[in-house]
């Protein structure tokens, strides 16, 4: 018999700096009983790292432990706790100060409060019950990679974030550096054009109208990999795309933690 599921794991994915940790960081402020576990924590150590280039490559499935990462999403899953073995660096990481205003951050608490409470959806679901649902926010630069396909049907529900070059580039460049295994990291010079954009480019070509990455999305294909992304033009901004997000969730987390089992949704 199927074990009922202790958590529902919410995917965020895009780009390097297309704001998938801002928007994770948010929707666990927002949402009761929710944590972040973060792609990022699952590298390998530096020496692993392979060579693109003449630089170091940590935006490649090869620079990640893929099995460490789908084990702990079936910890999650079964237990509904972060790993207790996972010390993350990720969250060691600013990502500056809020950009979205305060009064929209009070309006869809106050949204998923109402959602939670006696005769609505979500009553039940995420608290105020014997045995809640925990709300898993994964933030990872690659989740919808073919290269990820071990991992990806531990994910329920698959947001995708996107960013032009020129956006992804200018907010990278302004970053000091990253806290890392070993120590702390800073991108090379020419790291963005070298690295980061290219692999982004390969591995989500596929989800793209004539492989163009800034162009229009293959809605069929991405219906049937149930990723959802927001329409319109990329860049769209923070207080937008986390009202975005937060709508999409009200509307289907009632549906999958209804299904209870810990299937693939």
């Amino acid at each position: 018999m199927a074990q009922p599921r202790k958590a529902v794991v919410v995917g965020v994915s895009g780009c390097s700096s297309s704001g998938k940790t801002t928007l994770s960081r948010l929707l666990r402020d927002i949402f009761p009983n929710t944590f972040v576990l973060h792609e990022d924590d699952f590298y390998r150590a530096e020496a692993e790292l392979p060579m693109k280039n003449g630089l170091l490559d940590w935006d490649c499935a090869e620079s990640l432990s893929l099995l460490s990462m789908a084990k702990s999403l079936e910890h999650i899953h079964r237990d509904g706790t972060f790993p207790p073995d996972l010390d993350s660096k990720e969250d060691q990481n600013s990502v500056g100060e809020c950009p979205v205003p305060e009064s929209t951050m009070d309006s869809l608490k106050a949204t998923v409060k109402s959602w939670a409470e006696p005769g609505n959806p979500g009553h039940s679901l995420l608290d105020s019950s014997e045995s809640p649902v925990r709300l898993c926010i994964l933030d990872g630069f690659l989740l919808y990679s073919k290269s990820m396909a071990e991992v990806l049907p531990q994910i329920d529900i698959r947001l995708f974030l996107r960013v032009s070059y020129a956006k992804a580039k200018a907010r990278r460049d302004a970053r000091s550096g990253y806290v890392t295994l070993e120590g702390f990291w800073e991108d090379p010079p020419g790291y963005v054009d070298k690295i980061v954009w290219p692999n982004y480019v390969d591995d989500h070509k596929w989800m793209f109208e004539n492989e163009d990455v800034e162009g229009n999305l293959k809605m069929d294909v991405l219906k049937e990999s149930r990723i959802q992304s927001q329409p319109g033009e990329p860049d769209v901004d923070m207080t937008a795309t986390l009202e975005w997000a937060v709508k999409l969730l009200l509307a289907q987390l009632p549906r999958i933690i209804s299904g209870s089992s810990h299937t693939s949704i």
